[in-house]
């Protein structure tokens, strides 16, 4: 059964009508044409449909809509543009800190919620962020080299 929701995603209001458990993924993707959040499991356990809820880190591929109809949600569209990219987006491009690139996004926006809730993270307090997202490539040492970056 359709509904009609309003979300607020990147600072802009959509009206949207749709079945309200669809997993916020798949509305982000399909409905409003953001790129950013990738689906790599569906289980919750990658990373790399990563969001912000009203600024947290949270995976999007099996949370309904629904459940987020008041909250702000931001991806990674909404960090920064290419004319001006947000300073973490710079670090990770600096420090070359992507390789396949699939788990940038859960990547990038784990980073910009921890130095949210913690400008002066420590080590562990950027690792403890970042471990949500799988990253096969084996580039977490140059993902830390970018967060200290922007924290110096």
């Amino acid at each position: 059964m359709k509904t009609t929701l309003q979300l607020r995603v990147n600072g802009a209001s959509h009206t949207l009508t749709l079945d309200p458990t669809t997993p916020l993924l798949y509305v982000l993707r399909n409905q409003l044409q953001l790129n950013g959040p990738k689906f790599g499991c569906g289980l919750q356990q990658c990373g790399a449909c990563m969001v912000l809820l009203d600024g947290k880190a949270q995976p999007s591929c099996m949370i309904a809509v629904e459940v987020v109809k008041n909250q702000e949600i931001t991806t990674l569209e909404g960090i920064g543009s290419a004319q001006k990219l947000h300073p973490l987006q710079q670090a990770f491009i600096d420090e070359q800190a992507a390789q396949c690139g699939y788990c940038l996004n859960g990547m990038l926006m784990s980073a910009v919620s921890v130095l949210a809730e913690n400008p002066k993270a420590d080590d562990a307090a950027i690792r403890e962020g970042l471990e949500r997202v799988l990253c096969r490539c084996g580039t977490q040492a140059r993902f830390l080299r970018a967060v200290k970056r922007v924290i110096r």
